[in-house]
């Protein structure tokens, strides 16, 4: 576990995310493209256009609190889901 400091904030094992590739996994799962997935997330209030998505997944993005709770109700999963596999590592 790898915690760096860096201008654009803090860095986890050199990702901004611990989720990308989960919300990489269930977009993918649900058959969704990027460019449906900013869709869905337009329906919530949610402004993250198709390339901001892929830096996100790249883990090149923070996500925010409320995008986490978005992600979750899109893909009718929990946020520890998402989570899960963060989770497991720091125990």
């Amino acid at each position: 576990m790898e915690i760096e400091e860096k201008k654009n904030g803090r860095k986890y094992n050199d990702k901004l995310n611990v989720i990308g590739s989960v919300i990489r996994e269930y977009r993918e799962k649900n058959g969704l493209s990027l460019t449906d997935l900013s869709k869905k997330l337009q329906l919530y209030a949610l402004d993250i256009p198709k390339n901001s998505l892929q830096r996100l997944e790249m883990g090149n993005r923070i996500i925010t609190d409320y995008e986490l709770a978005v992600f979750s109700k899109i893909f009718n999963v929990t946020t520890d889901t998402l989570l899960n596999e963060f989770l497991k590592e720091i125990e």
